[in-house]
Order: structure tokens, then sequence, then C-alpha cells
């Protein structure tokens, strides 16, 4: 099949949503689809606010259904709920063509916590966006039934993977101090809440890596962390082996695949009992530790056998999570991935 997926965050950013997206596009090819990514990089973009790392496609309908059509899709997938997404999601319902979307981010609770808009207006705008298709695809278990309670009628589960070659326990190591490391993996944005990992009352050292919007005022405040900055492939993987714990402090996102790729590497993860935490490291796990006292989950978190964290990461596999995405797909019925009277009147 020819699979299209439109999503709005694509390279150059480096997070969660694109990292999934290029795992499942490698296992889809290699089950014999086509993929084809429609993102940012196909249209002039204005920098995002407040995240101007961000690109913001200036797309219009006519545009966007263009560049399907260019394509002739047998499968439309939309996979986040930017303009680009929007536009998508306008062309695919004025054809009548079915499509799946994706929840990759607690959207609500992100926007709340920067402009403090009530989180209810944003759930309201985004099961208009979801429901319009066939399946939203939601990474665990809990954010489905999240979903489902807070009226989104097709959600379902699309799992996660991570590289268990790329992440794994053996290989090189960061020097260190002969104290324990805490490291946090992420972005440094206001709703990842890393002040909170860095008031902590810990042992050893704090270590951080990655880069945000908060970037300055965290370095400012906390001068005794060490900083790394964006890290990726054999970096990051090596970080994540030196560290003795991965402590991730957010409480909005839907599954955190640092703590998959931390946990691959034997480093236990300590988290809030919050949905993707509670999935994916889960309650008195091997994986690590999770706990309302995040100080009490980091200091459980250091008596975890990096062996049995191992095997724990394990079953988040690549393949196994791409077949769930490819079972969901809904194909567009013969004649309809043609160019319809709106993209020929606007073309």
């Amino acid at each position: 099949m020819k699979i299209m997926i439109v999503t709005d965050a694509w390279e150059p950013q480096v997070n969660g949503v694109v990292r999934t997206l290029k795992m499942t596009t490698r296992e889809l090819r290699a089950m014999g689809h086509s993929t084809h990514m429609l993102s940012p990089l196909d249209f002039k973009s204005v920098p995002c606010p407040t995240y101007p790392e961000i690109s913001l496609a200036l797309a219009t309908r006519a545009a966007t259904a263009r560049r399907i059509d260019a394509v002739a899709p047998d499968c439309l997938h939309i996979a986040t709920e930017g303009p680009l997404g929007w536009a998508a999601r306008s062309v695919a319902m004025r054809r009548g063509w079915p499509f799946t979307t994706a929840y990759h981010s607690r959207f609500p609770e992100y926007v709340h916590a920067r402009v403090r808009v009530p989180v209810d207006w944003s759930y309201a705008l985004l099961r208009k966006f979801h429901n319009a298709g066939r399946g939203t695809l939601a990474p665990t278990p809990a954010i489905v039934d999240d979903l489902k309670a807070r009226g989104f009628t097709k959600a379902r589960l699309w799992s996660r993977g991570v590289n268990l070659d790329a992440f794994s326990p053996d290989g090189p190591r960061l020097e260190r101090g002969p104290g324990p490391v805490f490291l946090y993996v992420g972005r440094l944005a206001v709703e990842k809440q890393v002040h909170k990992f860095l008031d902590l009352d810990l042992p050893g050292e704090k270590w951080v890596a990655g880069t945000g919007p908060e970037e300055a005022k965290l370095k400012a405040r906390y001068p005794g962390a060490r900083w790394f900055g964006v890290m990726s492939g054999d970096d990051l993987a090596a970080v994540y082996r030196t560290a003795d714990v991965m402590v991730f402090p957010s409480v909005t996102d839907t599954f955190g695949l640092v703590m998959a790729e931390s946990m691959a590497c034997g480093t236990p993860v300590a988290a809030y009992p919050v949905p993707g935490p509670i999935d994916v490291v889960g309650h008195n796990s091997p994986g690590g530790a999770i706990n309302m006292d995040l100080r009490a989950a980091c200091l459980a978190a250091l008596h975890k056998s990096r062996d049995g964290v191992r095997r724990h990461a394990e079953q988040f596999n690549w393949p196994a999570a791409s077949r769930q995405f490819e079972q969901a797909l809904v194909p567009i019925r013969p004649g309809q991935s043609i160019p319809d009277k709106y993209a020929q009147a606007f073309g």
C-alpha cells in the first residue's frame, strides 16, 4: 500500500513524535509498504510562537490537496493536530475519504501550562478533530481510557517501541564522579516540570540532556547541574548507560519514549504515577519506580537490577507497534485517490 502520513512535527525537530514516525515508517517499508511524509518541509512555514524550533506550515487546503494527489495514497494517516493536520483533515472530509489520526501529546495540558487556556476548551477542539476519523491511535492503555472518558469515540492502542540494538547496556560510558548520577532527558519546557527534578535533595550528580525555551532560566537557577544540550544516537545511549536513574518529572506526556530508551540501556526510571509512566514503567516494576513523592521514587529506583530493567524494556519493540499502526489503517475506496473538483477548481 501507499501510505501517506501528514505531520506538523518533522525534521529538524528532535522529539518523541518525530522518532516515532521515523521508526514506524522504517518498519512499514520493511513490511513492503511505501510511505510518503507530508510535513512543513513541503511548504513555506513560520516559527511557532514560544517554540521557534517548531515550524508551522502555511498550507492551504488546495496546496495540501495537490500534494496528496501527487502521491495518490491508498491510506491516509494524520499524525498531528497542527495547521497541516487540519488542512489534510479538511481535504479528506470534503472528499469523503476515511483517515486515521494519532494522539501523541497532551496538547490541552501543554496549552494550559503555558497560557492558561481551560483544558476543557482544548479537549472540545481535539474531539472535533479526531472524532471525524476512523481511529484515534493513542500510545498506552491509560491514555486510550482517558480519551474515551473525555468523549473520543474511536480511541485505540498504538504502542511504541525502542531500538533495542542502538539503546543497549553494552557500549561506551561517560566519565563521572563516585556518587549516583540522576539524569533528565527531554525538552526543557514548562510542561515538562524539569524544576521538580532539579529541586530534589538527592545524593550525587544531576545531569540534563536536552534543550528548549526554559533552558536559559533553568541553567541560571541550577548551576550545579551538568548540562549536555541536545543528544542523539550513540551519544544519547552513552549518557543513558552512565546514569544510575533517569528521572521523568512530566505529568502531561502520553508515553515518554525516553523512558523506554533509558530502560533499554539498563537504567531504571523514576516518575510520578500518571498516564505514561503507569504503562511504560508500571507499579512494582523491574523497570523503575513510580511514586507521588518523586524523591522516594528516585531513591527506590537506585536499587533496581539493571538486567531486570533491560528485560522490562524488551516488551517495547517497533515491529509489534508498527503492526498495530498497520492494522488500524483504513483504505481509501477505489477512485477516491484522484483529484476532486475542489482540487481542480483551486489548482
